[in-house]
């Protein structure tokens, strides 16, 4: 079965330093535990896809207009307190491994080489409806 953690920081809670306030070693500890767990995940054959994602501010959404047309708002939205940073899909061949690789990525090194302990929000990926349907 197919999963997606997805990291979630939240800004109004403190979850998340911003990554501005952090040192070249601290974001190096970081990036080098993230490339470490993927590693593991793939010579594991769990990982399908991993990323992690831009900040908000190079955020757009979109939404169809009049006829089709795209119309975009760019960030910065100031009412956006919690944001995506990232994602894994895993295929696993249970919810609690699942669960099990949500807990470890959440222990990513932070300032100080401190664990952020930061939400991975652990969601099954739907299979094709039934034919039927």
């Amino acid at each position: 079965m197919k999963y997606m953690l997805l990291m979630q920081f939240s800004e109004a809670t403190g979850d998340f330093p911003a990554i501005s306030t952090w040192t070249p070693e601290e974001v190096q500890a970081h990036i080098g535990f993230m490339i470490e767990a993927n590693g593991k995940l793939a010579a594991d054959g769990e990982l399908v896809d991993g990323q992690g994602l831009a900040s908000p501010e190079q955020a757009k959404i979109v939404r169809a207009g009049v006829g089709g047309a795209p119309v975009v708002t760019e960030g910065p939205f100031p009412e956006t307190k919690e944001f995506l940073a990232g994602y894994w899909i895993v295929d696993c061949d249970t919810a609690d491994r699942a669960v099990e690789i949500a807990a470890y990525v959440s222990t990513a090194p932070g300032p100080g080489g401190n664990p952020l302990n930061m939400p991975i929000e652990v969601r099954p990926i739907m299979s094709a409806p039934a034919e039927d349907l």
